[in-house]
């Protein structure tokens, strides 16, 4: 799941950290259901043996929230082994197909909206912000952990879905504790 404090008027973006622990060189792309709201950037790249990347997801900023704070916007993450010749500019959507003979892998990520914290008085104002802000932190320190998500292609389904399962518990905990 993606995690966005929904403040209107504001434009909120949040990091995937796609962690490669395999030796082979990992292709991936992002798409979404709603690609006017929502920027990716980059939309596609390649992962490294033993390394990081980084993608920035912008929602666009809104205008009212949505009713009981429901959220229906999707993204899909592919994955594909490929050879190191391969450049970033040479990834194509026909990559991430089982007619292309790579193994593919898709990891659907549901998007969540969580309210911002409540209005607190002046003295307690730098407790509301960090108080805002530790869902979506612990919701990613949760999916960006190594041990939480390796890439490789045959097991990052299963444990994105792990992590996904435990940041939903974070954020209604969090959503709860906000109602109290």
């Amino acid at each position: 799941m993606i995690v966005f404090v929904l403040e209107l008027q504001k434009q909120i973006s949040c990091s995937l950290h796609l962690t490669n622990r395999t030796d082979q060189y990992i292709a991936f792309k992002v798409k979404t259901t709603s690609p006017k709201k929502y920027c990716v950037r980059p939309n596609n790249g390649i992962v490294a043996p033993r390394s990081t990347f980084d993608v920035l997801v912008t929602m666009q900023a809104q205008r009212e929230a949505p009713p009981d704070m429901q959220c229906r916007d999707k993204f899909l993450v592919q994955s594909a082994v490929v050879s190191q010749d391969i450049a970033p500019k040479d990834i194509n959507g026909d990559m991430f197909t089982k007619e292309s003979g790579n193994v593919v892998d898709e990891v659907k990520l549901q998007v969540v909206y969580a309210p911002p914290s409540k209005p607190t008085s002046v003295n307690e104002g730098s407790d509301q912000e960090s108080l805002g802000s530790w869902s979506y932190q612990e919701t990613t320190r949760e999916l960006a952990e190594p041990e939480t998500i390796p890439s490789d292609v045959s097991s990052l389904s299963t444990k994105i879905q792990q992590a996904m399962s435990e940041s939903y518990s974070t954020v209604r905990s969090f959503e709860s504790h906000m109602k109290d």
